[in-house]
């Protein structure tokens, strides 16, 4: 059986990429890094590649957290709040379930992310599904932002 747990995607599979880890004994979150530097301009959103893809069971989905301190110091947000990384955006065709979190920069001046920067928190949660979910019919996943409709 596969395990939960981060992989490189091809695409980033000799850029020394390092998988995401939990710092403390506690910590709910895996810290994720930047795959490569980037420019986050004054008031726009970009979108920064991890380098990464996350398998999980399929009744589980990845949060994605910006980390509190890169958003506190520098008036940054995730543009959608939080990422949500379904199972099934593991290894989808389009774009073999690559993480990129985009970032809205709230603040006047850019934020320059350097490769390695660690800029967000994956945590893995279990969901529920209203009852007869299962039975109705579902399209399969194709690529990432905006690809359920």
């Amino acid at each position: 059986m596969r395990v939960r747990g981060f992989e490189t995607v091809t695409k980033y599979g000799g850029a020394n990429i390092n998988l995401p880890k939990r710092r403390t004994a506690q910590s709910a979150g895996y810290d994720i890094a930047a795959a490569e530097s980037a420019v986050l301009k004054a008031g726009l959103v970009t979108k920064v590649p991890t380098g990464l893809k996350a398998y999980m069971r399929s009744d589980e989905f990845l949060g994605v957290h910006i980390r509190s301190g890169l958003s506190v110091n520098n008036a940054l947000s995730l543009v959608n709040g939080q990422g949500i990384i379904d199972a099934d955006y593991y290894n989808n065709p389009d774009n073999e379930g690559h993480i990129i979190i985009a970032f809205l920069n709230h603040s006047g001046t850019d934020v320059t992310i350097e490769k390695g920067e660690r800029i967000a928190q994956g945590i893995f949660y279990k969901y529920l599904m209203a009852d007869g979910d299962r039975e109705q019919k579902k399209e399969a996943r194709r690529g990432g932002f905006g690809s359920t409709g």
